[in-house]
């Protein structure tokens, strides 16, 4: 993919929604293990059926998210996350995304998390909450309940 270099700030990982409710201190021991990744437009970061191995954050420019089964595409920009589900489950990806501009990302791999699942349980175990949420959340939307009051996880709003 290219040249990675860690050079991420914790005040930076407040703008993405899936780290926003983490406090100063976990988002910096979230930043200490993060990736960032400098991206020319039209570059593959996965295809469809890949093994997915790492959550990544577009932090600039846009990405492109289309899936066979799904049809249409979507092209997501800043603050945008996908592969959560990767940091504590293998899995075919079930998307190709490629670089619709100039992008940066932040690249957090399976095993960057487990090193900070170790040292910062509390940081992980917040993440790990943040993407349920977020799972929860898309879920309501897919069935039409942007707002709903239906928690996947058995509880009320």
């Amino acid at each position: 993919m290219g040249p990675r270099v860690r050079d991420v700030g914790a005040l930076e990982l407040k703008d993405f929604t899936l780290l926003a409710e983490l406090d100063e201190s976990e988002r910096e021991a979230v930043a200490e293990v993060l990736e960032e990744l400098w991206l020319d437009p039209d570059t593959v970061l996965f295809d469809e059926g890949e093994q997915s191995e790492e959550l990544l954050l577009v932090a600039e420019g846009s990405v492109r998210v289309e899936s066979s089964r799904a049809g249409e595409g979507v092209e997501l920009g800043r603050g945008a996350s996908l592969g959560a589900f990767s940091l504590v489950a293998s899995g075919p990806r079930e998307a190709r995304a490629e670089t619709a501009s100039r992008v940066r990302i932040l690249v957090l791999q399976r095993s960057a998390f487990h090193g900070l699942r170790d040292e910062s349980p509390r940081a992980a175990c917040r993440l790990l909450e943040s993407v349920v949420r977020e799972t929860a959340r898309l879920s309501r939307a897919a069935l039409g309940r942007p707002g709903g009051a239906v928690d996947p996880l058995g509880g009320d709003d």
